[in-house]
């Protein structure tokens, strides 16, 4: 007679080892996976170490910020990046702002090539060049005001001319109070807004990267509950650079998620909280509300918070991005100024005029797509970008 190819299962409980041939094919599955992943995470350890080794091998600058690019898509490297920020500020700069220079020294350097005498009607040129390179009117009257000063009268060159702008410029950075409003301890809430499309939300990812290499514990909160695709953005960025991120589902009150954000913070004794807003400026009195609304409730959860408040906005939309700033200075104190894409745009004097009608700070600028190409901002230095090449 035939046996029953089941008898053996179905007698499971007379057998006693039966537990033995049921579990430990599971328990084998696991331990393969354990020591799987116990193998990636330590072949990934080593790629990293054996990354630092080679990169400080690289003959130049250029070579090792070009690598430490290509390098992002490996896990782990992006707070190295930002941490050995091999590039010079001046080097990126100087790339970012190739557009922007070419168009002003193409126009200055044709009236001043060979020299020119500096009188009304050579001032009434510079000024239009300045103003065709999105400086504005009033920061570029400012400028030609400043240089008639220093050089009425004289006969220079593009060189003499290239000092005397930045001198003037750089006075009109720094009339701006650049202080920190960080705490020295606790918890600093850095609320930051912006229209949407300017980078808000991937300038948030790369300042979490940059608080997370001077050794601060960084968390972020979604508190743009109108648009799914920003919670989303913000979840990809925290996972990315291992940033945990408070958030609620779309359409949530931002002002409650934003208090928890807080409470949040507090409680796992967090450093930073990058706290992400809704960029609808369609309505200024909504925009208003709700921005009150968000920091009301910051303030009942931390009452020193939010000590910053930094609008982001794109140097590619030129004067509209000084109407931006004006904007939400109307509804919401703005300490800081973050200014991105200035490598794709030849509208970079927009952050003359800006940090000339606003008095408020330029924290940091975007040349690049890179963590490491968000630079904070010196008025020096980017003027040295944008006139020397």
């Amino acid at each position: 007679m035939q046996s029953d190819p089941f008898e053996y299962l179905r007698n499971a409980g007379n057998h006693e080892n039966t537990w033995l041939l049921l579990i430990g094919p599971l328990l084998v599955v696991v331990a393969v996976v354990a020591f799987l992943a116990l193998y990636i995470r330590w072949k990934r350890a080593q790629e990293s170490s054996q990354f630092q080794k080679e990169l400080k091998t690289l003959p130049t600058e250029t070579d090792q910020a070009k690598a430490l690019t290509a390098a992002e898509k490996f896990d782990g490297l992006e707070q190295a990046s930002v941490r050995v920020e091999q590039e010079s500020v001046l080097t990126s700069l100087r790339r970012g702002l190739v557009r922007t220079r070419d168009a002003l020294s193409a126009g200055l350097t044709g009236i001043l090539s060979t020299g020119a005498r500096i009188d009304d009607q050579t001032l009434e040129k510079i000024h239009e060049v300045l103003y065709r390179a999105d400086v504005g009117v009033k920061a570029s009257d400012r400028l030609v005001a400043k240089v008639k000063e220093k050089l009425s009268g004289q006969t220079v060159d593009w060189p003499a001319m290239r000092v005397a702008l930045a001198d003037a410029a750089t006075s009109i950075f720094s009339e701006a109070d650049q202080s920190s409003h960080a705490p020295s301890q606790g918890l600093y809430v850095l609320l930051v807004v912006g229209v949407n499309g300017v980078g808000k939300t991937t300038t948030i990812g790369k300042l979490a990267l940059k608080f997370k290499a001077e050794g601060k514990r960084v968390m972020l909160c979604a508190a743009d509950t109108f648009r799914a695709a920003a919670i989303e953005q913000l979840v990809i960025w925290g996972d990315r650079n291992h940033v945990p991120v408070i958030k609620q589902h779309p359409g949530a009150d931002p002002a409650a998620v934003a208090y928890d954000g807080v409470q949040a913070a507090k409680a796992r004794d967090m450093d930073v909280l990058i706290i992400d807003t809704a960029g609808r400026l369609h309505n200024k009195n909504n925009l208003m509300d709700e921005l009150s609304k968000i920091k009301k409730s910051i303030s009942k959860a931390h009452d020193t918070a939010p000590q910053d408040t930094w609008i982001v906005v794109d140097a590619t939309t030129g004067q509209n991005a000084v109407q931006q700033v004006r904007a939400f200075n109307e509804v919401t104190k703005v300490t800081g100024i973050v200014v991105t894409k200035l490598d794709g745009t030849a509208k970079g004097g927009v952050i003359i005029g800006i940090a000339d009608e606003f008095k408020i700070p330029i924290r940091y600028v975007g040349v690049g797509e890179s963590a490491v190409d968000l630079r904070a901002f010196s008025g020096r230095d980017f003027m040295q970008g944008l006139l020397e090449g």
